[in-house]
Formats: C-alpha cells, structure tokens, sequence
C-alpha cells in the first residue's frame, strides 16, 4: 500500500489543544459498514447506539515520562521499563550524551540508535505528562490525559479513545479490561514509500485469563481504540495472555475477533490510521475524514470519536 493513501488534508485549527469539558460532552461520529449510514451524536449517546456488545478497554496508565535535564539542556523520555530501574527512551540532544553519564537521576547506559537509550532511572518516573507534540497549550490537569479507568502504569502516551469515557458511562455499559503499554512507536509516522516496508516496535500486553474466557465466547466485541484491537487480535491468533505484540493491522487484515471498533481521528501516515482503514475500507475511511474536517470535529488526542459499527 503507497504511504500516500494516508494522507489527508486538516486545517490546524481542528488539532484539538484542550479537551472537552465534560470527557463524554465530545463528538461522536457513527458510521455503520453493512449499510453506509452515517450519523452525528454526542459521546454520552454512546449507549444507545450499542446492542449489547462487550466494551474492551485498555487500562494502561501513562507515566510522567518527561524528564528534564541540564548540562547540556535537554530531555528524557521514558518509553518503556525493561526490568526494575533499567528503562529504554529518548534523550536529547543524543549527540551531545554520552554512555556512562549522569544526567539528574538518569544514567544513560548505551546508545540503541535513532535517539532510543537503555538507561537507569533512580526511583520511579518524576517527570510531567509526555503529551504529544502537536499540543502546544499547556494542560491545567494532567488527569485528563489519563482514563477515568487508569490503572495499570507503564505507557508513555494514553489510549485516546478511552479518554471519552466517565464513570457513570462505564457503568451504563457491559466492559471487560486489558492492558497494553503504549510506546511512541504506534503514533510514529510511517517515513517509507510503502506500509510493507515499516517496522512496528513491539509493545507488551497482560490480559487475565478470566478476561480472555468472556471476550473469546461474547456474541459481539467492541474495541475502545487501536491498541486494544491490537491485543485482541493477536490474542485471537493464538498468542499467549502476556507478552509483546508486533501486530500491523493494515489494509486486508482478516479480523478475527473486533466486530465494531470505537477511535479518535488519526494523524496523516500514521500506523493507526492504516489500521482504521483496515476496519473499514480504505475509501471509506478517506470520505469519513474528509467529512468530519467538513463537519468541523476536532482530531487527535483530545479531539472528537468515531464509532464504526
């Protein structure tokens, strides 16, 4: 698949720099495949367009990974804990580091290429909420780029599709919970000419055999956001309840156990993106964008949801 195909045109000022007041006072745009029917709700409406699907959610909480350092002035983030205080993550400026260094309470261990160390970190993460690069506006709480049902830490960005939800919506619906860790990889733009061509780093997951038993026989699965089709599907395929997952879900993927999938807007060539059009169909997924750019929804982390059914 041309890399082209995920491209699309979005004025700057629909990248959405705050959240909705209310988490579930956002958007809603639902899209059903068998029929074609589009229509526009509020997220809180959210109920009334299921029949008694299983909502999966991924738990995961995002740390503050954002670590800053001096001498010379730069940055840590963190991206994944390896074992104990031994972490991998970003550092700059790399070419101004070196192994063996202290940087504050991070002690930089080897240079793993394109800007990722492994390093010791003292104690646990410290630092501020590693939001994405195309929010610019600062966040007066740091809560709002977690779930309401945040649990399990270890992600250096948050389940988008998750941060729609309250408690008192959680509760109108039947939820069963994974967890996968979100590495910066998944959000990574695709750089190659071709979707064949990237590499997708792996990311870990830990499902409770208990909650594998009721997502593996429900009559009906709705996935809360990319990562978690990713679990579900690499589950389906066999994989053991932990581990790490390398799944790219593109364009022709044979789904085996997401039946509706529920998502924020994608950026441009972007692995989430691909994954979205896999779902629904490459066209239809580039005339649903265009239609919600029409309809003025906000994208990105704290913008609006689709629901594709």
């Amino acid at each position: 698949m041309d890399v082209a195909e995920l491209d699309y045109v979005l004025p700057d000022e629909l990248v959405a720099q705050h959240p909705a007041a209310r988490r579930d006072g956002s958007r809603l745009l639902v899209y059903e495949r068998a029929s074609g029917a589009v229509r526009h709700r509020r997220f809180a409406e959210l109920p009334q367009e299921l029949h008694g699907e299983l909502v999966v959610v991924n738990d995961t909480r995002v740390v503050p990974a954002r670590i800053s350092i001096d001498a010379p002035k730069g940055e840590v983030l963190l991206l994944e804990r390896v074992d104990g205080d031994t972490w991998e993550g970003l550092a700059r400026p790399t070419r101004r580091l070196k192994a063996g260094r202290r940087y504050g309470p991070v002690e930089l261990l080897e240079h793993l290429g394109e800007g990722r160390w492994r390093l010791r970190l003292d104690g646990e993460p410290h630092g501020t909420t590693p939001l994405p690069p195309y929010i610019t506006a600062p966040l007066d709480d740091p809560e709002r780029y977690q779930t309401v049902y945040a649990r399990d830490p270890g992600s250096a960005a948050a389940p988008t599709a998750g941060l729609h939800f309250t408690p008192e919506l959680l509760a109108a619906l039947d939820v069963e919970r994974v967890t996968l860790h979100v590495g910066l990889d998944t959000f990574r733009p695709v750089s190659e000419e071709t979707l064949e061509e990237h590499r997708i780093h792996g990311e870990r997951y830990d499902v409770t055999a208990e909650a594998w038993q009721r997502i593996e026989t429900a009559p009906h699965v709705l996935a809360v956001g990319t990562t978690t089709t990713r679990v579900l599907e690499t589950l389906a395929r066999g994989a053991a309840l932990h581990g790490r997952t390398e799944l790219f879900i593109t364009p022709g993927f044979e789904f085996r156990r997401v039946d509706a999938l529920l998502t924020n807007f994608h950026l441009p060539r972007s692995t989430l993106l691909a994954l979205v059009m896999a779902f629904a169909g490459i066209e239809e997924t580039r005339h649903l964008y265009a239609l919600a750019v029409e309809e003025r929804y906000r994208f990105y982390s704290f913008g609006d949801a689709m629901l594709i059914l």
